[in-house]
């Protein structure tokens, strides 16, 4: 199977150099330099894969509007964030919007690029894969169907990213267990920051406040990580 990889990128010689090396790694690779070319194409077919540029021309915020397009058609598509702005707002904005991840150009090479994108497609492969058995993780109030991939919290659906469910998962496993960011990013399959790793964190707590605004069970040790404390 050729995984079809949308790259936007409006430098003309970065996407040039972006696309040949995936291309060398055998994906199919669509270009775009545009918000509004990306989003006619998508209407026509999504990709398996899209990166996203932040700023897209004179569009300060394209590549957020795209991923904010992209979530809408498809909840599971793995999103890059390639670009050149690393503040921590953008890169929280990024992931709150459903990315996979946010890389930023001056550190991330011709060579990485593709290992973390095959890192990603094998993580689409294992949830493709059929299983024969449901697997129910039950704490209390919370409920975790990883097959279907379904969260709830007293009996509330939450919904979460990919990313943030891996993660969740991850501590719910073993509840009062401190679990640190390489736990977190092994299970979630990202090579992220612990900054990132926080953002996750931050936007899971939130979408358990909006349905029970007394949620507190996942609990912060500092310097060490995070726990799932029901």
């Amino acid at each position: 199977m050729t995984y079809r990889i949308a790259l936007v990128e409006d430098d003309s010689r970065l996407q040039a150099n972006y696309a040949q090396a995936l291309q060398r790694e055998g994906y199919g690779v669509s270009t775009y330099s545009s918000k509004p070319e990306a989003m006619s194409a998508f209407a026509r077919s999504l990709p398996d894969l899209a990166i996203l540029d932040v700023m897209l021309g004179e569009d300060m915020a394209g590549g957020f509007d795209l991923c904010q397009h992209l979530r809408s058609l498809s909840p599971v598509i793995p999103i890059i964030f390639l670009t050149a702005r690393n503040s921590d707002l953008d890169r929280v904005s990024g992931l709150r919007l459903g990315a996979w991840d946010y890389l930023t150009k001056d550190t991330t090479t011709l060579d990485f690029l593709p290992a973390r994108i095959a890192a990603m497609f094998r993580t689409v492969e294992a949830l493709r894969s059929n299983t024969t058995e449901n697997k129910i993780i039950q704490h209390k109030d919370l409920q975790i169907d990883e097959d279907r991939k379904e969260v709830f919290w007293k009996r509330h659906p939450i919904s979460l990213t990919l990313t943030e469910f891996w993660i969740l998962t991850c501590l719910a496993r073993r509840p009062g267990h401190v679990k640190n960011h390489e736990q977190l990013m092994e299970a979630a399959s990202v090579i992220v920051t612990n900054n990132a790793i926080a953002a996750h964190i931050r936007r899971i707590r939130d979408k358990f406040h909006d349905v029970d605004p007394h949620f507190k069970a996942i609990r912060s040790e500092y310097g060490m990580g995070y726990r799932w404390q029901p």
